[in-house]
Formats: C-alpha cells, structure tokens, sequence
C-alpha cells in the first residue's frame, strides 16, 4: 500500500517525467506520412508548387509528405479540415495569403479564424503579379491607362479569374489607389480572361506573372508594370508600379505551410528549418521558378506578422469596394 510520502514522490517526479517524454516524441516525429493539404484543385499553380515541395520535405524529413487536396469554398473547406485535425503535426495546410488573410474578410460565419486556428510554419514562395492590356487599349505606361480612365469613367474593363480572387483583388486595389472608376468582369478562372484580354473583349488584367508572361513575350498582350516592389529576371525591363508613378501599390500571390493551432513547437522550428534548407537550395529555387514560384521562406514570427499585415490591407479593400464572396 502507498504511504502519503510515496505518493509525494510520485506526484513531485510526475513534472519531470512528462518533460522528459516532450522531447521524446518530438524526436519521433515524422513516424509516419505527413498530410500537406492543398485546398485547391489537382493540376493548378498552388498545387504543383505545393507538390515540389512536398518531394523536398519529404527527403529532408524522412517520412513522405503526401499531398491532399480539398477543395471547395475558395480555399475554406481545406483550411477546416486541417483547423479540426489532430495537432501532432502530421496535418499541415499549403496556405495562400488569399485564403488564409482574404477570405475572413469575403465569406461571414465561417466558424474558424485562420489567424487565430492555424499555427504559421513558413512561407515557401511566392508569385508577383503584373498589370497588362489588351493590346487594342492605346495607353503604354500606367499613367496613360491612368488618364484614360478618368476621361471615360466607367467605361474601362479588367478581368479575373472570379470574385474575391486575389488578380481581382490586385485590381480592386488598383482603382482604390489610382483614383478610377473601372468595372470588374469575373471569370470562372484566369485562363478565359486571357484569352478574351488577348482577344480585346476586356481592356486589362492584373494576372500571375508566370502566366501571363509568355502572353507578353509573344506580343498578344502589353504589359505595363509589375505588382510587386521590385523587378522580376522574367522580365526585367518592366518597372514596378512604384517605378510607374503609383505609389504605395502592391500586391502578389503567397503560399506558406501551417499547422492546427497546438501543434508541437518542436515540430514547427523542425519544418521551418526543412523548408529553409530547400528555399537555399539552387535546384530547388530553379525547380519553383521553372512552375511559376519564386521560393522564399520567413519563420513561423515572420510569416505571421505578413498574414496580419495581408489581412489588413486585404480587409479594407474588400470593405471599401463592397467585396462579398
């Protein structure tokens, strides 16, 4: 029979026991595949980035990293199933800054916070945008197309690949800080506004710069300035929308890997630094650049302080254009 002293012991040795055991399962850690959920379709731009950096994990790792996509929702039907998993780390989010900043704004009564429910891991990489016309549209520099939208308000279309998309968000921005009254055509996808931008049935668009760069270098579209705050190798003549004349403008596509909230912090630093390996790696930048990515990490406090930031900016774009998804 245990005296009052035995159980003392024991109580007082309990503490340390479970510490002892934290680091233990974290060395464990991956004994089995890990789930990396991709919440958008099989074959698009995130999901082959994702599944390129699913191989470099899993070899770093040593355990496979599969990817699972669930989509639906924009985005909203991925995130909840990696928000309502088990937090041991073996479910982890391929998140947009798009759904995981954006769509808190666009969809009500979601039921979840991404800010608040997802723990922030690491950026992987990231995607500029550009601003380009039709090539029947005569502005040749933004402060033409500027001009022109002010003389004719109302008149000028851009198109996107639906509403709340992020190329319709860079857009909405576009008009917020020019000053102009232009008029949104959504599209169930970026591809068909391309087509019909190369066609001249919309006046501009504001597109994944891998996507439309090769639409630029054969001449069916003009592109005016980039979205982002500094020049791109893919096309390093095209200035910066600040380097244009419009100031304070600037938007891009991002993916970065998080966790339910409660997940280990052994775990995170451990994929933080695993994708911090690849993203130094020539090859693997060479492998993301050649799919449309341009790869680059930032740590859980990093990637966290950009999601709010997202949000923010993202969130009164979305409120002062009246934005609902």
């Amino acid at each position: 029979m245990l005296t009052r002293r035995d159980w003392l012991a024991a109580l007082a040795a309990a503490p340390a026991a479970t510490n002892l055991a934290r680091p233990a399962l974290a060395q464990a850690w991956p004994s089995r595949p890990v789930r990396l959920v991709v919440p958008f379709a099989a074959g698009g731009g995130t999901d082959v980035l994702a599944r390129i950096l699913a191989n470099g994990l899993s070899e770093r790792l040593g355990a496979t990293v599969v990817v699972e996509n669930r989509t639906g929702a924009g985005g909203n039907l991925g995130l909840e199933n990696v928000i309502r998993a088990p937090a041991d780390g073996y479910s982890l989010l391929m998140g947009t800054n798009g759904a995981v900043a954006v769509n808190r704004h666009l969809y009500h009564n979601l039921g979840f916070d991404p800010l608040k429910d997802l723990v922030p891991i690491s950026l992987a990489f990231r995607i500029e945008h550009l601003l380009a016309v039709s090539n029947a549209l005569p502005a040749r520099s933004v402060g033409e197309l500027i001009a022109m939208a002010k003389a004719r308000p109302g008149t000028l279309t851009f198109g996107s690949a639906g509403t709340g998309s992020m190329i319709h968000l860079a857009g909405e921005l576009f008009r917020l800080k020019a000053g102009i009254d232009i008029t949104h055509v959504p599209y169930r996808g970026g591809g068909p506004a391309m087509n019909d931008l190369v066609a001249g049935t919309i006046d501009m668009m504001f597109d994944s710069l891998p996507s439309a760069e090769p639409q630029v270098k054969a001449g069916r579209v003009r592109a005016l300035a980039l979205c982002g705050t500094r020049r791109h190798p893919l096309l390093p003549e095209l200035p910066t929308m600040e380097e244009a004349g419009l100031s304070g403008y600037a938007a891009a596509s991002t993916g970065g890997l998080f966790a339910p909230q409660g997940t280990p912090p052994a775990v995170v630093d451990r994929v933080a630094a695993a994708v911090r390996e690849l993203t130094d790696s020539g090859a693997f930048r060479e492998q993301m650049g050649r799919s449309g990515g341009d790869a680059v990490a930032a740590g859980p406090a990093e990637l966290a302080a950009m999601m709010a930031r997202e949000s923010e900016q993202w969130g009164t774009v979305v409120r002062e254009a009246k934005i609902s998804a």
